[in-house]
């Protein structure tokens, strides 16, 4: 799954980083790597941009930078 396709309020872990050249580094600058887990807090009213909770502090994500994140439902043990 990737990170646009989460539903608000779900928790899920970072399994890749996709995106190209400075798209990809500036993903992974923002702290978005793999093994990090992070949650879809809201969507804007039309949808995009979603805001993203991640590491102690939220962002904002346009779509289609989120499609290139995959991501895997978080298992609380």
């Amino acid at each position: 799954m990737t990170l646009d396709k989460l539903p608000i309020g779900k928790r899920a872990v970072i399994t890749s980083v996709g995106g190209e050249g400075n798209l990809r580094n500036h993903l992974l600058d923002m702290g978005i790597i793999p093994k990090t887990v992070v949650s879809v807090r809201k969507t804007a009213p039309l949808g995009d941009p979603i805001e993203i909770s991640l590491r102690g502090y939220t962002m904002t994500l346009r779509k289609d930078d989120a499609s290139k994140i995959e991501v895997l439902p978080f298992e609380e043990e």
